[in-house]
């Protein structure tokens, strides 16, 4: 086979891939967040906190998508504004407790589908693709200049 032709099933495979990821919530209608919620909530939490304009630019979006998104999450009450500890004009936001607790029941039942998935899978095979996916994803935040936090350094 030629690059060209791994080239051209990558990009196929990745499309269904997010087909796939996407219909998640149709498929386990235990979920409570939508996906910009439960990636504004992730985000959060790994950076602690965040002012509007900070979240536009580490996802790529106008300042008033995000305005949107972050305002159905303080109605929901899932997130909190609060006045800058360094004194800046920006106010930050924090998800709160019931935030964080929707966040771990909709990671914890997506944890189960990505399971039910690899069930037959050895061990290896998922630490393999982990490892695949999570190159990929570091190398396109390195070619976007906007790299994700992680809990561990996975640029070994």
């Amino acid at each position: 086979m030629t690059q060209d032709r791994y080239i051209d099933d990558l990009e196929r495979e990745l499309l269904l891939f997010s087909r796939h990821h996407l219909s998640l919530k149709q498929s386990r209608p235990g979920q409570h967040l939508e996906r910009s919620a439960y990636l504004l909530l992730t985000r959060l939490e790994t950076d602690g906190s965040m002012s509007l304009r900070e979240l536009a630019e580490a996802f790529r979006l106008d300042i008033s998508t995000i305005n949107r998104q972050v305002a159905t999450l303080l109605k929901n009450g899932l997130v909190e504004r609060f006045a800058d500890p360094q004194g800046g004009m920006a106010r930050r936001l924090r998800p709160t407790g019931a935030g964080l607790d929707l966040l771990a029941a909709d990671r914890e039942r997506s944890r189960e589908g990505v399971a039910m998935v690899v069930t037959d899978w050895p061990q290896e095979r998922i630490a393999a693709f982990a490892e695949l996916l999570t190159r990929f994803n570091i190398d396109i935040e390195a070619l976007e200049g906007n790299p994700w936090p992680r809990d561990r350094d996975a640029r070994d």
